[in-house]
């Protein structure tokens, strides 16, 4: 067996949220270094604040407040590697880790879930209640259905559509992703295309992080062995214009970088809160995306068109006023 050295041993401890998402994505990580190493990998599950406390993610600090926890966790060394949904990871670095491989990527797309099978948007009778904890999918809602009530929705996948199908809501939407990822996709009603409503960067993508410390050794060597180039490339090129933005969970934000080989058609929209306008800038891309430099190029160039369309006067974008 690899001598893993701080790992303690031949083996590999995932630092992991305890909700079944959060498990499911980690095992799915944990199983994949293993079958490409030959090391085993135990979960260790660590509570996040986002976990105990209630109320609106937004006025939490945005999904950043899963990430602490499992972060302090890992310089502390209870653990010697975790899972985020990228999409919930912060842009800003974060000092002494980093991230060392995003495995295959899953669908992008939000989707709607309603009571009855094939439930859509434009199907919803008018003034009908639809449930989501995200800014950008309030604003997406509204600017598709100007007279629909969109009210704040917090708990796991299985706690949101139980007040769904108890008549709280009329619809919800979530990411296709975690339905598709703990077998709830036959709660699909409407799947979203990205072409019209692009979702958050890195939405579908997990980030496995490591302490900087590690990479050359032997955990980075093991981690690194399951990062799939494209997915990667892709989801930081996303990343990479949310942070010029100065965007977080609280900014009505959509960016989606889609497409095969060096192909990439990419999209990001600003959106005023309530729905009523929105800034757009696309690019179709035939570059190597694997270069940081090559995504910062394009990153600051979207972020320049998206300003001067008047992407910060519908939209809090901290630092990016002119």
């Amino acid at each position: 067996m690899t001598d893993l050295g701080s790992a303690g041993g031949a083996s590999l401890r995932l630092g992991t949220r305890a909700s079944l998402l959060a498990t499911t994505q980690s095992q799915h990580v944990a199983d994949a270094i293993t079958a490409a190493t030959g090391i085993p990998v135990v979960l260790v599950e660590i509570t996040t604040d986002g976990d105990v406390l209630t109320g609106s993610l937004a006025q939490m600090g945005g999904t950043g407040v899963f990430a602490t926890a499992l972060r302090e966790a890992l310089l502390r060394g209870d653990c010697d590697l975790v899972v985020h949904s990228m999409k919930d990871l912060p842009t800003a670095p974060y000092p002494g880790l980093e991230i060392a491989a995003v495995p295959p990527r899953a669908p992008q797309r939000d989707v709607l879930c309603g009571p009855v099978a094939g439930a859509s948007l434009d199907a919803l009778p008018e003034g009908a209640v639809v449930g989501t904890g995200s800014p950008r999918r309030v604003a997406q809602l509204l600017s598709r259905r100007p007279d629909l009530q969109v009210r704040d929705i917090r708990g796991n996948i299985d706690t949101r559509l139980r007040k769904m199908r108890g008549g709280e809501y009329d619809a919800i939407v979530l990411a296709e992703a975690g339905l598709r990822r703990i077998d709830r996709g036959s709660a699909i009603g409407e799947t979203f295309g990205l072409d019209r409503w692009p979702t958050s960067a890195g939405q579908g993508a997990l980030a496995v992080e490591i302490r900087s410390g590690d990479a050359d050794g032997p955990i980075g060597r093991a981690v690194r062995l399951i990062d799939d180039a494209e997915s990667a490339s892709r989801a930081l090129l996303e990343r990479a214009v949310l942070r010029r933005l100065e965007a977080g969970c609280a900014a009505p934000v959509g960016i989606s970088a889609t497409g095969l080989g060096a192909d990439t058609t990419f999209l990001a929209e600003v959106y005023a809160p309530g729905g009523e306008r929105t800034v757009r800038a696309t690019r179709s891309l035939s570059i190597d995306l694997a270069r940081a430099d090559e995504r910062e190029r394009i990153a600051a160039d979207v972020v320049a068109e998206l300003l001067d369309g008047g992407a910060a006067d519908i939209a809090d974008l901290p630092g990016t006023s002119r």
